[in-house]
């Protein structure tokens, strides 16, 4: 069966991230998480966030900006 919602750490590995960065996105309002028992985050809330935030440098939440690539 096809999971719907995760996990902290689950999310962390999708995103390739530490479980801090993913409670640090869900305080800024970036990412958002339900909570029964733990915090999850939905499969839908997830694809939303790479859509929404791909490009972008997230480095500093409270500054995000377009992503600089410099060609060497």
């Amino acid at each position: 069966m096809e999971s719907y919602l995760y996990t902290v750490a689950e999310v962390s590995e999708i995103l390739k991230i530490n479980k801090n960065a993913v409670y640090e996105l869900i305080n800024h309002g970036l990412l958002q998480g339900l909570k029964l028992g733990a915090m999850k985050i939905t499969k839908l809330e997830v694809v939303r966030f790479l859509d929404t935030y791909n490009g972008k440098n997230l480095d500093d939440l409270n500054n995000i900006k377009d992503l600089m690539v410099v060609a060497n």
